[in-house]
């Protein structure tokens, strides 16, 4: 037979229990990261946009070639490229690529054959920009789709694996393992979609602002001639990462 402080110690157990039930229900634990650790990504995520690669060049040779507003077709590809990368890290492919030597130097070579390739259609463009209003006139011209422009910014971000081993370093940082990973991914991939776009529209429309300055076709050469050898370096450059 219980004893008195025995009954009364489970009673007290059994209210201390329906009580943190309660709580839960009421107060459920946050799934999403902490404010102030979303601001330090946030703030890192500038940096990442920033700093100049293959991206600012496809930005702004979008923007030379096309004009600001078809130009932005290409910044929307790199960040569906973006996403694309984050993607692979949550679901673990990224560690893969990272750890793999085989598939390190499959998606390294591809994505040095994209920009090597890239850079040699920029060099060839022509000198009379292809800047039209809309789909419609931009098969009229023989300018690219808003599709391919699309698909030319994606796949600059989407097959690189610099970027690849650069979000496992970085992302993990700013993860709460004991939270629910999916939505802290989505935090993050909106973040730096936000940030990249911001960034890439601005480079954009600096590319765009300088068409607009230029009136004599020699200038529009050399500078696809430029951007096409920025495209070449970018590629040679991607050559030489070594898997860490």
């Amino acid at each position: 037979m219980l004893s008195a402080t025995q009954r009364l110690s489970r009673s007290l157990s059994a209210a201390d229990n329906a009580a943190a039930t309660i709580g839960a229900s009421l107060y459920p634990p946050r799934r999403t990261m902490e404010l102030s650790t979303w601001l330090t990504f946030f703030l890192a995520s500038w940096a990442i946009s920033i700093s100049p690669g293959a991206g600012a060049v496809a930005a702004m040779s979008a923007g030379l070639n096309h004009g600001f507003s078809r130009g932005l077709y290409t910044t929307f590809g790199l960040i569906l490229g973006i996403w694309t990368q984050v993607l692979l890290v949550g679901a673990g492919l990224g560690a893969l690529i990272a750890t793999s030597s085989t598939a390190f130097a499959l998606v390294k070579w591809l994505g040095v054959a994209y920009l090597v390739w890239l850079g040699i259609k920029q060099w060839r463009a022509p000198a009379t920009p292809l800047v039209a209003a809309d789909d419609d006139a931009a098969a009229a011209l023989g300018a690219p789709s808003a599709r391919s422009l699309v698909l030319r910014g994606w796949g600059v971000n989407a097959v690189n694996p610099k970027g690849t081993v650069f979000l496992l370093a970085v992302v993990p940082q700013f993860l709460d393992l004991g939270r629910a990973l999916a939505p802290q991914y989505l935090v993050i991939a909106a973040t730096l979609g936000f940030t990249d776009l911001v960034v890439m529209s601005c480079y954009t429309a600096l590319a765009a602002r300088v068409l607009r300055a230029l009136r004599e076709p020699h200038h529009i050469r050399l500078l696809n001639r430029i951007f096409g050898s920025l495209f070449v370096l970018a590629g040679t450059l991607l050559a030489t990462v070594r898997r860490a």
